[in-house]
């Protein structure tokens, strides 16, 4: 009697910690997509709210470290219970990161509202940020679902958004090479895609955390990345 009350209080504080990781999932999409609403229509306020935003994102996860502690301090879980906690916390920071990426962006936005224009630039980045987010989107339904092939699904898809980050690296270098004026706006333009892309990075780290989970063991193979840019950063 004594054991099946510890297991059901140890299952109620992990379905307590797994539902703040989807809360908190739900505030870095919005973020994400809030940031690359207020790029393209160059919404000053959307992008104010983004960066204030984070800050709830940030209390998420250390709240979601906090329980897993006390979960492995006080149930001391094993075997399949011990990776789901480490599971956890690594999602956790995982979409911590994408959220400063969020806010960064935001912050770029308000430098590039007082610039000139780019064509056609905020809107490609708008289209590459979508992409991303169903990416994090996907990667996290793959967790609550225990599903491997949309983890695997999810991870292949890394490739496809690298290709779009490297299509608007060519955009952004073909205008700075069209018209000087266009350096600026387009080294900040391009500093947000890079951003977007890296959170691209870290929605295939959730995927590869549900294999994990799933399987008891990390994807083998490399994960697929085509970055043709050279830059690095």
């Amino acid at each position: 009697m004594n054991t099946a009350h510890i297991l059901s209080a140890f299952d109620r504080d992990l379905e307590a910690a797994q539902a703040l990781v989807m809360r908190m999932g739900g505030l870095v999409e919005t973020a994400l997509l809030d940031a690359a609403e207020a790029l393209d229509t160059r919404d000053e306020d959307l992008a104010a709210g983004v960066r204030t935003g984070d800050a709830a994102i940030d209390a998420l996860e250390e709240q979601i470290n906090a329980q897993c502690a006390q979960l492995l301090a006080l149930r001391g879980p094993t075997a399949g219970d011990l990776r789901t906690v480490l599971t956890v916390m690594k999602i956790a920071a995982a979409l911590e990161r994408a959220g400063d990426y969020a806010k960064n962006m935001a912050k770029r936005t308000a430098v590039l509202s007082q610039m000139a224009q780019v064509a056609g630039a905020s809107g490609s980045i708008r289209r590459l940020a979508k992409a991303v987010v169903q990416m994090l989107t996907d990667a996290l339904d793959a967790y609550i679902r225990r599903d491997v092939k949309l983890a695997e699904d999810v991870r292949k898809r890394d490739r496809d958004v690298d290709q779009m980050y490297n299509s608007i690296f060519r955009e952004l270098l073909t205008h700075m090479m069209e018209d000087p004026r266009n350096i600026g706006p387009c080294m900040h333009l391009h500093f947000i895609a890079k951003n977007i892309e890296r959170v691209g990075d870290h929605a295939t780290s959730v995927a590869e955390q549900v294999i994990y989970l799933v399987t008891g063991a990390m994807p083998e193979d490399e994960r697929p990345k085509v970055d043709s840019t050279g830059t690095g950063v």
